[in-house]
């Protein structure tokens, strides 16, 4: 992208946030200051926040540390269905006024949040290694790529407030402009929960939407941060709320209230489901169609090819099923391997699993720290046992540690398609191995699946990879590599079928789903 110029600077095109490297010895030293002073803030009482107005609650949310419960993170309200109705009455009162700043105006705030995310860089890291079970390097992704969320937003929506190319006739004026659609309510995951988050509140505010941000339950106090960032950067109070507590109480009222306009949602597929059913409907009052952007998830497949590297494919594998214990949507759950070398393949991997270190992730020698929370461990290991009879068990199969939510990296080799460990979302560090008859087998099992999110496939011979690009049903695709670690700009992130509506977070068409184009012709001579 060539730079560009908003009123107050000169913009460079875009480029990736480089990654803090910690094994430069005064960087880690920082990061172990920033873990110390984050801790030391733990136990802190948050407000919701709604258009401005601080509120507490009767009923509290508590966050809790996944590698050690006995950890009080933070103190939060539950919010009420009152909170919700009032959230979106307020994003839609102060609508018009936020939606007539100048788009150059709203990204300036984006690059400003930008610079508070540099400037606090460690902090975050370290919220993210305590609240949501982060490594040092895991955590140092998402507070990147929440940069560049920023960064790469704030050129987009300089992009779209210029005039767009279409065609004049002779004797009019005509043009097209991008106008924003109203309130939104943005429901993002715990797994990513400051990049996603900044992701998709960004995109809104900076095309001039108001937002409610109903964080997760589990990641609340990230939020929280984000919030007191958004108000340090400059947006307006009035122009977004942070509305905790249970899905379940606030979610639906949020979702179906007659005066919100859309919703941004990353989750699982069964509520993303059901947001996208609830948004349907049109109660009385209702003057527009709802948009849902959904993003749902995956059952991700790597499928390794006789003719391919297994060195490079075992270590593509290995991190992209256990890399943040396998927690994220874009995770390999399955290895789609040859027949001809699947035993030497499974026998390596092995060998690699059996390598990684798993502990509290505030200790840098830990690969793998907790998965989110009890409910999850308890699903995840009984997943396990399901597997233990639909496969042979070759690596990990329990729970790790005495205290916090561990579990092993597990492999299950010999895995028929129709198993449920083969064809349904685990979202832990679970890892079903099948055996193909050839390519053209692999490919098929690896689409034999209800999601098309990420996919990778690792082969030496460009035929089979030629075929992959075209054959192989996902929104990322990988050749050679693993299949986690979409970088913004370079890899437009979204998936097909129950994976969610494909929006392509951190690509060119993503503000696309906030905006409306309004079609101007005007007569002349």
């Amino acid at each position: 992208m060539p730079a560009v110029l908003t009123e107050t600077r000169q913009v460079a095109a875009f480029t990736n946030e480089p990654y803090t490297d910690f094994s430069q010895t005064g960087k880690a030293e920082k990061m172990r200051a920033a873990l110390a002073n984050v801790r030391a803030q733990f136990g802190q009482e948050y407000d919701l926040l709604i258009a401005g107005d601080r509120r507490r609650t009767s009923e509290k949310l508590e966050s809790r540390n996944p590698a050690r419960p006995s950890e009080l993170i933070g103190i939060h309200q539950k919010g009420t269905a009152q909170d919700a109705m009032d959230a979106v009455e307020a994003a839609f009162n102060f609508f018009p006024e936020w939606s007539q700043r100048a788009m150059e105006e709203r990204a300036e705030l984006l690059f400003r949040l930008a610079s508070i995310f540099r400037e606090r860089k460690y902090e975050f890291d370290a919220w993210l290694v305590f609240e949501a079970g982060k490594s040092w390097a895991e955590a140092e992704a998402d507070v990147s790529e929440a940069i560049d969320f920023c960064e790469y937003y704030a050129r987009h929506a300089l992009r779209l407030s210029g005039s767009q190319p279409i065609v004049q006739l002779t004797g009019e004026r005509d043009e097209m402009v991008y106008i924003p659609l109203g309130v939104g309510v943005v429901i993002p995951p715990w797994n990513f929960p400051l990049a996603i988050l900044v992701g998709m509140a960004t995109a809104a505010l900076v095309t001039g939407n108001t937002v409610i941000i109903k964080p997760s339950s589990d990641t609340p106090t990230i939020a929280a941060k984000f919030a007191q960032a958004l108000l340090e950067a400059g947006f307006p109070a009035q122009s977004f709320s942070l509305l905790t507590g249970s899905g379940g109480a606030i979610g639906d009222v949020l979702v179906s209230h007659p005066k919100t306009r859309f919703v941004s949602f990353t989750g699982s597929r069964d509520v993303g489901l059901h947001i996208n059913e609830l948004a349907a409907k049109t109660p009385k009052g209702q003057l527009w169609i709802k948009r849902v952007i959904a993003e749902m998830g995956g059952k991700d497949a790597i499928v390794v090819d006789r003719e391919a590297d297994l060195d490079q494919a075992v270590t593509g594998v290995l991190f992209s099923a256990f890399g943040y214990q396998g927690q994220k949507c874009s995770a390999c759950s399955r290895a789609i391997v040859d027949q001809a070398v699947y035993d030497t393949f499974l026998d390596k991997l092995k060998a690699k699993v059996e390598t990684l270190t798993i502990g509290p992730p505030e200790d840098p020698s830990n690969y793998m720290g907790p998965v989110i929370n009890e409910r999850a461990q308890r699903s995840i290991l009984e997943y396990i046992e399901v597997g233990k009879g639909e496969g042979r068990l070759i690596a990990g199969g329990t729970a790790a540690r005495d205290e916090g939510y561990f579990v092993k990296p597990t492999v299950i080799a010999d895995v028929d398609s129709k198993a449920r460990i083969f064809q349904e979302e685990i979202f832990g560090p679970v890892l079903a191995v099948s055996k193909a008859r050839d390519f053209d087998d692999a490919l098929r099992l690896a689409n034999d699946s209800q999601y098309g999110l990420t996919g990778a496939v690792f082969t030496n011979n460009p035929e089979k990879a030629a075929k992959a690009k075209r054959q192989f049903f996902v929104g990322n695709l990988y050749i050679n590599r693993k299949c986690t670690g979409a970088m913004v700009g370079a890899h437009p992130f979204g998936g097909f079928n129950m994976s969610g509506t494909d929006s392509k977070a951190g690509g060119p068409d993503y503000l696309l789903q906030f905006v409306q184009a309004k079609s101007i012709a005007e007569k002349i001579g």
